[in-house]
């Protein structure tokens, strides 16, 4: 088992002091807030235009998209269902009754499907046809409180483990592989993501409170962003992306881009949303509605 070692600044330089850290923090703080201010200033007036395109009626509690463009529901009755980009029924997963409900699912990589169910604390892996390839009881591996899982890019597993309150990595059958320190003793005050992306050798984590924070897969923390409040979010072409009930968000940390851009639809009662190039799905009462977006 290896561990993770994790710095506040730089993994080669090591830990700077408790006084330098809260000053970086306090000069960061200040960066961004005057960043997001100058940003919105001038961004009220970008207005980003919705065409509704096409609309999937029903009840529905969840909604993912993935990288091929098929489409994930989660019906009212815990049946998970993909649609391909046509919107032709290709795969239901029906076996979901054993388990409880359905906390999350991850769709980054369509040829293995996580499904975590977080009241059985397990996990499920589903092939492209959604048949069932290996299930995973994390409570008998020790990880008895687990808040959020991911894919990795290596086809292994990251988890949240909220008794320990550590960054795990387990491999296919459950087996620990790397963790952090206790992010208690990291972060003032804890950190508890409620999201895990792994994206373009980056790792990213983020809670509505604390915002985001960026790793690397050696555990070395490269930045974090006071992001709060942002919804359904995600991270592509380079931005982090996210939503509140008025605007659309996105940062770009490569050169501390800030938008925000106001929709021309309301957003206010979306359920979810999922943002994909030039499409948005939007989760409603009453379905889904897909909208192409430009400027």
């Amino acid at each position: 088992m290896g561990r993770l070692t994790i710095y506040n600044n730089s993994c080669h330089k090591g830990a700077k002091t408790q006084r330098s850290t809260k000053i970086f923090k306090t000069l960061f703080v200040v960066l961004f807030t005057l960043l997001s201010i100058n940003s919105s200033k001038a961004s009220p007036d970008t207005l980003l235009q919705f065409k509704l395109t096409q609309t999937i009626k029903g009840s529905y509690a969840d909604l993912s998209v993935d990288n091929l463009g098929n489409i994930y529901l989660i019906t009212a009755n815990n049946q998970l269902k993909m649609l391909n980009s046509k919107l032709d029924s290709i795969a239901i997963f029906n076996d979901s009754k054993r388990f409880g409900n359905i906390y999350s699912i991850d769709v980054s990589n369509p040829l293995k499907v996580l499904v975590y169910y977080k009241d059985f604390n397990t996990i499920l892996m589903l092939d492209r046809q959604l048949n069932n390839r290996n299930t995973i009881d994390l409570s008998q591996q020790g990880f008895l409180q687990v808040k959020a899982i991911a894919q990795s890019y290596d086809n292994k597993i990251w988890l949240f483990d909220e008794v320990s309150s550590t960054l795990k990595k387990i491999d296919e059958n459950g087996n620990l592989l790397f963790e952090t320190p206790d992010f208690r003793l990291l972060f003032d005050g804890g950190y508890t993501p409620q999201t895990i992306i792994d994206m373009n050798g980056l790792l990213y984590l983020y809670n509505p409170k604390g915002g985001w924070k960026v790793f690397d897969y050696y555990g070395c923390l490269k930045t974090q962003y006071p992001a709060a409040n942002w919804k359904d979010v995600q991270v592509f072409d380079g931005f982090l992306k996210g939503h509140d009930n008025t605007f659309f968000y996105a940062e770009r940390p490569k050169d501390m881009q800030f938008q925000q851009v106001r929709p021309s639809i309301s957003i206010a009662s979306a359920k979810k949303i999922v943002q994909r190039q030039n499409l948005c799905y939007i989760l409603t009462k009453d379905g889904i509605d897909i909208y192409t977006v430009s400027e």
